[in-house]
């Protein structure tokens, strides 16, 4: 059984429930949130609450909780338990989801709650859609010289990281999720400067997010017909369809001082800073939408994922961590291939305006008129000239 929930302006959360046979329930975990902490301890974190969700799930089974005799509807058990996870570890942050919506899937998973229908959300549930709201509010309610203030930090920021940028050669899908883990590996332990790498695909491919369960987010006998690698990458977020001639990705890898002092939602805005600049400059009313899209006044350009990798124990003198930013810009798009490959749930389309995620998207292509090529030389051009 499966169960979803997206908090509204956030992100999609599911739990799959399982049961072997001899009494012993299987809950796991996935969608396209952002876990933000330590690897390890985020692995360590994600099994936690995937056992507490079997424990809780025998109570919709009958079972007894023996271990907690308050009176609380199992629903409030559920996000308790997965709370006291959380508070174990403090350095661990959920991004785009929370535990009461975590919660709400493994109900759905049991009760086959219609998505369309009204919920009133639990209180934790609206914290996490405050949360995330948040910083896109703060943008329309701060004073011009308080956003003239902090533009002014950015920039200040990025003259000082100064990267150098790239034009990487055409790798296959295996391979550019390889370079991005060591690039940023290499950044976080003082091995590599600071660096803006623009991928060039040698293939097609689904690249699913950290967390996603790639049967639910994608058609793989269609994906294999078309001749379309699934691969998973290191960072959390959606899946994201690729042709090599109808996409721009590039990845921004950078040590974790650019991004220190900057909370999760405002370093999303941060590292795209240069980008919105530059689309603007072509006469686009470009700007952020939600926690990681990128939109324009004709509808969605992109998506970005982001992931922190710290010093490596026993480095040199010039590790100081890293911080993995990547974005991927819809150049052009197959809407109807990429209608048969994916397969996106109605919930996660709950809270949009538009019902369609093909509808959602509006390629550079028709928004610029410019050749990928040349849209590619305009970025690279941009980003150099805004680091002068």
């Amino acid at each position: 059984m499966r169960g979803e929930y997206k908090t509204p302006g956030g992100k999609l959360v599911g739990v799959r429930v399982t049961h072997d046979g001899t009494g012993r329930w299987h809950c796991h975990v996935d969608g396209d949130f952002f876990i933000d902490g330590d690897d390890a301890e985020t692995l360590t974190v994600v099994s936690a609450m995937e056992r507490q969700l079997e424990r809780c799930a025998c109570l919709m089974d009958g079972g007894t909780d023996a271990d907690n005799g308050r009176n609380l509807t199992v629903e409030r058990r559920v996000e308790h338990s997965l709370a006291a996870v959380l508070d174990d570890h403090p350095t661990i942050r959920l991004v785009g989801t929370g535990v009461g919506a975590i919660a709400t899937a493994l109900m759905r998973a049991f009760d086959s709650v219609d998505p369309d229908s009204t919920i009133k959300p639990t209180a934790a549930q609206s914290q996490s859609s405050v949360s995330l709201q948040s910083s896109a509010q703060t943008s329309r309610t701060t004073s011009s010289d308080q956003l003239d203030a902090m533009q002014e930090q950015w920039l200040q920021r990025w003259c000082d990281l100064c990267p150098d940028v790239v034009l990487d050669r055409p790798r296959t899908p295996a391979e550019q999720m390889d370079a991005d883990m060591r690039w940023a590996r290499e950044v976080a332990a003082g091995e590599r400067r600071p660096v803006i790498r623009f991928w060039q695909w040698a293939a097609p491919c689904v690249v699913v997010g950290r967390f996603q369960s790639i049967r639910d987010e994608v058609h793989e006998s269609v994906a294999r017909a078309q001749g379309m690698q699934v691969v998973r990458r290191c960072t959390g977020g959606g899946a994201m369809f690729i042709e090599p001639g109808n996409t721009i990705t590039y990845s921004l890898y950078a040590p974790l001082e650019f991004v220190s002092g900057v909370s999760i939602a405002r370093s999303y805005q941060l590292c795209d800073y240069w980008l919105i600049h530059a689309l603007r400059g072509l006469g686009l009313d470009a700007g952020f939408s939600g926690l990681n899209d990128i939109s324009s006044q004709y509808g969605k350009i992109g998506g970005a994922a982001q992931r922190r990798f710290p010093a490596p124990h026993g480095g040199n003198g010039a590790a100081a961590g890293a911080v993995l930013h990547h974005v991927t810009l819809a150049y052009d798009i197959d809407a109807e291939a990429m209608g048969r490959v994916l397969n996106t749930s109605r919930e996660k389309m709950r809270d949009k305006a538009v019902r369609s995620a093909v509808k959602r998207v509006d390629p550079l292509k028709r928004q610029t008129g410019m050749s990928r090529d040349a849209l590619v030389e305009y970025l690279m051009e941009s980003i150099r000239a805004f680091i002068r």
